[in-house]
Protein backbone atom coordinates (compact mmCIF):
# COMPACT_ATOMS: atom_id res chain seq x y z
CA UNK A 1 0.00 0.00 0.00
CA UNK A 2 1.60 3.21 -1.23
CA UNK A 3 -1.31 5.07 -2.86
CA UNK A 4 -4.54 4.51 -0.94
CA UNK A 5 -8.05 5.85 -1.45
CA UNK A 6 -10.55 5.86 1.41
CA UNK A 7 -14.11 6.11 0.08
CA UNK A 8 -17.62 5.88 1.49
CA UNK A 9 -20.78 7.68 2.43
CA UNK A 10 -20.36 11.11 4.01
CA UNK A 11 -19.85 10.80 7.78
CA UNK A 12 -18.92 7.12 7.52
CA UNK A 13 -15.54 7.84 9.12
CA UNK A 14 -13.33 8.22 6.03
CA UNK A 15 -11.17 10.98 7.49
CA UNK A 16 -10.84 9.22 10.83
CA UNK A 17 -9.81 5.94 9.21
CA UNK A 18 -7.46 7.74 6.81
CA UNK A 19 -5.80 9.57 9.71
CA UNK A 20 -5.24 6.37 11.66
CA UNK A 21 -4.03 4.61 8.53
CA UNK A 22 -1.52 7.44 7.98
CA UNK A 23 -0.23 6.98 11.55
CA UNK A 24 0.19 3.24 11.03
CA UNK A 25 1.77 3.40 7.57
CA UNK A 26 3.61 6.72 7.72
CA UNK A 27 2.08 7.68 4.37
CA UNK A 28 1.20 11.35 3.77
CA UNK A 29 -2.48 12.19 4.22
CA UNK A 30 -4.55 14.29 1.81
CA UNK A 31 -8.14 15.29 2.60
CA UNK A 32 -10.13 16.11 -0.52
CA UNK A 33 -12.30 18.51 1.49
CA UNK A 34 -9.19 20.61 2.20
CA UNK A 35 -8.42 20.74 -1.52
CA UNK A 36 -11.99 21.64 -2.49
CA UNK A 37 -13.21 24.05 0.18
CA UNK A 38 -11.74 27.53 0.33
CA UNK A 39 -12.29 29.75 3.40
CA UNK A 40 -15.90 30.36 4.43
CA UNK A 41 -17.32 27.44 2.43
CA UNK A 42 -16.35 28.83 -0.95
CA UNK A 43 -15.92 26.05 -3.51
CA UNK A 44 -12.70 25.84 -5.51
CA UNK A 45 -13.23 26.16 -9.23
CA UNK A 46 -13.20 22.87 -11.11
CA UNK A 47 -9.85 23.90 -12.63
CA UNK A 48 -8.29 24.74 -9.24
CA UNK A 49 -9.57 21.53 -7.66
CA UNK A 50 -8.30 19.32 -10.49
CA UNK A 51 -4.94 21.11 -10.53
CA UNK A 52 -4.48 20.61 -6.77
CA UNK A 53 -5.66 17.00 -6.98
CA UNK A 54 -3.40 16.22 -9.94
CA UNK A 55 -0.42 17.60 -8.01
CA UNK A 56 -1.19 15.28 -5.09
CA UNK A 57 -1.79 12.28 -7.35
CA UNK A 58 1.58 12.78 -9.04
CA UNK A 59 3.36 12.04 -5.76
CA UNK A 60 4.77 8.58 -5.08
CA UNK A 61 2.80 7.87 -1.92
CA UNK A 62 -0.39 9.11 -0.27
CA UNK A 63 -3.63 8.36 1.45
CA UNK A 64 -6.53 10.37 0.03
CA UNK A 65 -9.91 10.42 1.73
CA UNK A 66 -13.14 11.66 0.22
CA UNK A 67 -15.56 10.91 -2.55
CA UNK A 68 -15.99 13.72 -5.08
CA UNK A 69 -17.47 11.28 -7.58
CA UNK A 70 -16.34 13.20 -10.64
CA UNK A 71 -12.70 12.45 -9.74
CA UNK A 72 -12.92 8.82 -8.60
CA UNK A 73 -11.81 7.37 -11.94
CA UNK A 74 -8.84 9.76 -12.02
CA UNK A 75 -7.82 8.78 -8.49
CA UNK A 76 -8.28 5.05 -9.10
CA UNK A 77 -5.90 5.27 -12.08
CA UNK A 78 -3.09 6.17 -9.67
CA UNK A 79 -4.15 4.19 -6.60
CA UNK A 80 -2.93 0.73 -5.69
CA UNK A 81 -5.46 0.25 -2.87
CA UNK A 82 -9.08 1.36 -2.41
CA UNK A 83 -10.83 1.07 0.93
CA UNK A 84 -14.60 1.42 0.95
CA UNK A 85 -16.46 2.15 4.17
CA UNK A 86 -19.79 0.57 3.21
CA UNK A 87 -21.71 1.49 6.35
CA UNK A 88 -25.50 1.83 6.77
CA UNK A 89 -26.98 5.26 6.24
CA UNK A 90 -28.51 5.40 9.73
CA UNK A 91 -24.99 5.19 11.18
CA UNK A 92 -23.71 7.92 8.85
CA UNK A 93 -26.69 10.19 9.65
CA UNK A 94 -26.06 9.72 13.37
CA UNK A 95 -22.37 10.46 12.97
CA UNK A 96 -23.11 13.58 10.92
CA UNK A 97 -25.48 14.85 13.60
CA UNK A 98 -23.01 14.09 16.39
CA UNK A 99 -20.13 15.68 14.49
CA UNK A 100 -22.22 18.78 13.88
CA UNK A 101 -23.27 19.16 17.51
CA UNK A 102 -19.85 18.37 18.98
CA UNK A 103 -17.95 20.62 16.59
CA UNK A 104 -20.50 23.37 15.99
CA UNK A 105 -18.79 26.57 14.89
CA UNK A 106 -15.31 25.02 14.76
CA UNK A 107 -13.40 23.91 11.69
CA UNK A 108 -12.35 20.26 11.55
CA UNK A 109 -8.70 19.53 10.70
CA UNK A 110 -9.78 17.62 7.57
CA UNK A 111 -11.76 20.58 6.23
CA UNK A 112 -10.71 23.72 4.39
CA UNK A 113 -9.76 26.67 6.61
CA UNK A 114 -12.51 28.85 8.09
CA UNK A 115 -15.21 26.30 7.24
CA UNK A 116 -16.98 25.95 10.57
CA UNK A 117 -18.99 22.82 11.24
CA UNK A 118 -22.58 23.01 10.08
CA UNK A 119 -25.41 20.68 9.22
CA UNK A 120 -27.80 21.52 6.44
CA UNK A 121 -30.73 19.71 4.82
CA UNK A 122 -28.85 19.28 1.52
CA UNK A 123 -26.03 17.41 3.27
CA UNK A 124 -28.48 15.18 5.17
CA UNK A 125 -30.31 14.44 1.91
CA UNK A 126 -27.00 13.49 0.28
CA UNK A 127 -26.29 11.02 3.08
CA UNK A 128 -29.84 9.65 2.91
CA UNK A 129 -29.70 9.04 -0.86
CA UNK A 130 -26.04 7.99 -1.09
CA UNK A 131 -26.85 4.27 -1.07
CA UNK A 132 -29.37 4.65 -3.87
CA UNK A 133 -27.68 7.29 -6.04
CA UNK A 134 -23.91 7.25 -5.47
CA UNK A 135 -23.04 3.83 -4.04
CA UNK A 136 -23.89 1.89 -7.25
CA UNK A 137 -21.63 4.17 -9.33
CA UNK A 138 -18.86 3.84 -6.76
CA UNK A 139 -19.17 0.05 -6.71
CA UNK A 140 -19.06 -0.05 -10.52
CA UNK A 141 -15.82 1.98 -10.50
CA UNK A 142 -14.36 -0.35 -7.87
CA UNK A 143 -15.36 -3.42 -9.92
CA UNK A 144 -13.11 -2.14 -12.72
CA UNK A 145 -10.28 -1.27 -10.34
CA UNK A 146 -7.40 -3.77 -10.74
CA UNK A 147 -5.76 -2.91 -7.42
CA UNK A 148 -6.34 -4.10 -3.88
CA UNK A 149 -9.97 -3.57 -2.79
CA UNK A 150 -10.93 -3.61 0.87
CA UNK A 151 -14.60 -3.31 1.83
CA UNK A 152 -15.36 -2.61 5.47
CA UNK A 153 -19.04 -2.98 6.37
CA UNK A 154 -18.97 -2.08 10.08
CA UNK A 155 -16.95 -0.20 12.64
CA UNK A 156 -15.76 -3.56 13.95
CA UNK A 157 -14.42 -4.37 10.46
CA UNK A 158 -12.59 -1.02 10.34
CA UNK A 159 -11.13 -1.47 13.82
CA UNK A 160 -10.05 -5.02 13.02
CA UNK A 161 -8.46 -3.93 9.74
CA UNK A 162 -6.44 -1.18 11.45
CA UNK A 163 -5.44 -3.41 14.36
CA UNK A 164 -4.31 -6.16 12.00
CA UNK A 165 -2.31 -3.75 9.88
CA UNK A 166 -0.73 -2.12 12.94
CA UNK A 167 0.22 -5.53 14.30
CA UNK A 168 1.65 -6.57 10.93
CA UNK A 169 3.72 -3.38 10.80
CA UNK A 170 4.60 -3.59 14.50
CA UNK A 171 3.06 -0.18 15.21
CA UNK A 172 0.90 0.80 18.19
CA UNK A 173 -2.32 2.70 17.58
Amino acid sequence: MRRVLVLGCPASGKSTLAGKLALVTGLPLVHLDRLFWRPNWVEASEEEFREDLTAELSKDAWIIDGNYGRTIALRLERADTAILLDFPRWLCLGRAAKRSVMGWGRTRPDMGSACPEKLDPEFLRFIWTFGRDDRPKLLAELDRFPGNKIVLRSQADATGFLSGLASEMNVKI
